[in-house]
């Protein structure tokens, strides 16, 4: 389900695997994040760079890692060549919450200071639905993310 509100970008999926597993799962972010991606983002103090074509820049650093409970990367840098507004990421969070769920997890998903403010929101809210509820999902549950 995703919310669409005065707030930042929620989203919660059930994923059947457990907390551990879809937290590697979101560190391999080259796998479900699909485009050039280029560093890390296995530890605190990691960073990473993604890009596709001329429509999206951003460098992300791993301010919170903990296996199987959170992970947070704050956005350190970000252009997207489709909206007026230079960086609008720059300064983001984004924050993946993990609960035991019955056999699985549940995640949450928050892009917080992606709120429906922002000019790339519709975009960038309908990107984090393929890339979260659907290439993340996809590759937690067979190994493979969903390519744009």
């Amino acid at each position: 389900m995703t919310t669409q509100t005065a707030t930042d970008y929620t989203t919660t999926i059930d994923l059947d695997r457990s907390p551990d597993e879809v937290s590697a799962a979101i560190a391999d972010v080259g796998r479900w994040w699909l485009g050039d991606v280029t560093g890390q983002a296995e530890r605190v103090g990691d960073e990473f760079t993604y890009r596709y074509r001329d429509l999206h820049d951003s460098t992300q650093q791993v301010t919170v890692f903990e296996p199987g409970r959170r992970i947070v990367w704050d956005v350190i840098d970000s252009e997207l060549g489709f909206v007026a507004e230079p960086d609008p990421w720059t300064g983001t969070r984004i924050v993946f919450d993990l609960q035991p769920s019955g056999d699985g997890t549940r995640l949450t998903f928050t892009h917080e200071g992606l709120t429906p403010a922002k000019e790339c929101y519709d975009a960038c809210s309908a990107g984090w639905d393929h890339f979260v509820v659907g290439s993340l999902r996809r590759f937690v549950e067979t190994g493979a993310g969903v390519p744009l």
